[in-house]
């Protein structure tokens, strides 16, 4: 599967009120050359549906769930959904897979034991009727542990909130083989403080989380760098903000450091569909 080197994250893209502005913006975004259409998990909801509205839009971009909490979305729904997108559309849909947090895994009636639930669920999706093939599935790792997992039985890694100093040191543990696809905010405003503000205003839930907390930390970031919705030298560090050449010069950081493919979150102020940020990271696709 070919998601190219670039590609849109968006929450707008499951969560925006009209789908057939979904639908048109989609659409925009394959004429633009992204090679992959990211959607996360939401904390659940019908997330194969919202990637059929996008593969339906598309023609050539992959469509990727980055990522569904494997407590929220049983394997053989998955399964089954992502065999009938593949009968429809061609191989143009990438499961990502998470292990969310301890509360989600309570709330399901699990444990949790993260390698183990993973491996189980993986293992579900090989003996499926319509088994999910490793090359169209990925992981969301942050640890070294899940990281390798990744590398033996999915197509590779999506994690988020991460550096290009994490992509190397993941690249390093994976190999040259598997597919190594960061997250990465950015802001298209080049005064520090608005744009410093628009990241911590849809980041600072996130880095209060544990487990995003306890990866930051493992990057090198400190306890006050996480306080207060993050510092100007952790929000610097995992956001691009600036102009179209600043934040392009982030996407080659990530690629330079082993990365096979980015994902652009682009957070505005606004609301609805950011169409303006969009187009003007458009050079970007290519």
């Amino acid at each position: 599967m070919d998601v190219r080197k670039t590609g849109i994250w968006s929450p707008e893209l499951r969560l925006h009120h009209d789908p057939v502005e979904i639908h048109e913006a989609a659409a925009e975004l394959d004429q633009q050359g992204w090679g992959t259409l990211w959607i996360p998990g939401l904390g659940g909801g019908d997330i194969l549906g919202d990637a059929e509205r996008l593969l339906r839009a598309t023609e050539n971009t992959v469509v990727a769930a980055g990522v569904l909490s494997i407590w929220r979305h049983p394997a053989p729904e998955m399964a089954a959904g992502h065999a009938r997108l593949v009968r429809e559309y061609g191989h143009r849909m990438l499961l990502g897979l998470g292990v969310s947090d301890a509360t989600a895994a309570r709330d399901a009636g699990g444990t949790y034991r993260p390698l183990a639930a993973l491996g189980g669920y993986l293992d579900v999706l090989d003996a499926a009727k319509d088994p999910v093939p490793a090359e169209e599935r990925l992981i969301a790792a942050m640890g070294p542990k899940l990281t390798a997992l990744a590398g033996r039985r999915s197509a590779g890694t999506h994690p988020f909130l991460v550096t290009p100093e994490f992509t190397a040191d993941a690249r390093a543990l994976l190999g040259t083989g598997p597919l190594l696809a960061p997250y990465q905010a950015v802001v298209v405003d080049t005064d520090p403080t608005r744009a410093r503000a628009t990241a911590r205003g849809f980041l600072a839930p996130f880095i209060g989380m544990g487990h995003y907390a306890s990866s930051l930390l493992r990057q090198g970031f400190t306890e006050e760098d996480l306080a207060d919705g993050g510092s100007d030298h952790l929000i610097d560090a995992v956001v691009a903000w600036g102009d179209i050449d600043t934040i392009g010069k982030r996407v080659k950081a990530h690629h330079d450091a082993g990365a096979t493919h980015v994902a652009l979150h682009a957070i505005s102020r606004g609301k609805g569909l950011p169409l303006t940020d969009w187009r003007h990271l458009a050079p970007l696709a290519a």
